[in-house]
């Protein structure tokens, strides 16, 4: 009789302390992992960064320029039944946007290539983090329903400034967090070889000529992971890379590389 007194003691003790694991480990689990499930999953995409916006394009997203488009088209999408991403460039200073003169000199490193374009220092998220955000609030104020932060790969390129990949991470991040606080799901756009670090903090992916530049299975992870690929390409042929695309169930298609209305869909 003690026997079986001290078996039931013992399992009544290890069924306190199971309980007591699963509350701790409930409390623990991230606020912002909870709310992943119920961040909007996009399908077939449209691209356009020129203006005005054609509306007419038959897909589920429209992603669209943050300054160069006001609350009413994302509105008039809407009404369509399509969700609508914010495209704003977190990477790069642009001098022609409405809050250019925030930027201070000591954040501006070399020109990236476009006209008017500078790399930004990502080390310093305590200049840009504000300016980062008050975009984030005009893409949510508008409506948007996701943000296409741009240019989050400095650290591979020649910037003026002695970024590290773990610079590059931590910048990443913070964007990822300040969208996803405002309700807002987030695309990583290329920064293909972080994705292993990023995977968790990304809803989907957007990448540009994968398929030129053989390094489409760097994406596969996001496949794996149950979230969307969308993936552009400017030279190819759509014969030469929609078959490869369709089948790694990417979301693929041929643009013009001023990002126009021109669309040329793989499926």
């Amino acid at each position: 009789m003690r026997k079986i007194v001290v078996i039931l003691a013992v399992l009544a003790l290890a069924n306190a302390s199971w309980s007591q694991q699963g509350r701790e480990h409930a409390h623990a689990w991230p606020s912002e992992t909870k709310a992943a499930a119920a961040r909007w999953q996009p399908a077939l995409m449209q691209w356009q960064l020129s203006t005005p916006v054609d509306q007419s394009v038959n897909v589920k997203m429209y992603d669209i320029d943050m300054f160069d488009n006001d609350a009413t088209v994302v509105a008039s999408l809407h009404s369509a039944g399509r969700k609508v991403m914010c495209y704003i460039d977190v990477g790069t200073w642009e001098n022609w946007r409405a809050d250019a003169s925030k930027f201070p000199a000591s954040v501006k490193g070399k020109n990236n290539g476009w006209p008017g374009e500078k790399w930004l220092d990502i080390r310093r998220i305590d200049v840009l983090g504000p300016i980062m955000k008050s975009r984030m609030d005009q893409c949510q104020a508008k409506g948007f329903d996701a943000i296409e932060p741009d240019n989050i790969d400095a650290y591979t390129n020649s910037t003026g400034f002695p970024l590290t990949h773990q610079d590059q991470i931590n910048y990443n991040v913070f964007i990822a967090k300040e969208a996803h606080s405002r309700g807002l799901s987030v695309t990583l756009k290329n920064d293909l070889d972080q994705i292993s670090d990023l995977i968790s903090y990304f809803d989907f992916a957007l990448d540009e000529q994968c398929f030129q530049y053989n390094e489409c299975s760097l994406l596969l992870p996001f496949i794996n992971a149950g979230k969307a690929v969308f993936e552009v390409e400017y030279k190819l042929n759509t014969s030469s890379f929609c078959p490869s695309a369709n089948a790694m169930d990417f979301n693929s298609m041929k643009k013009h590389l001023n990002l126009d209305a021109y669309r040329v869909p793989c499926r």
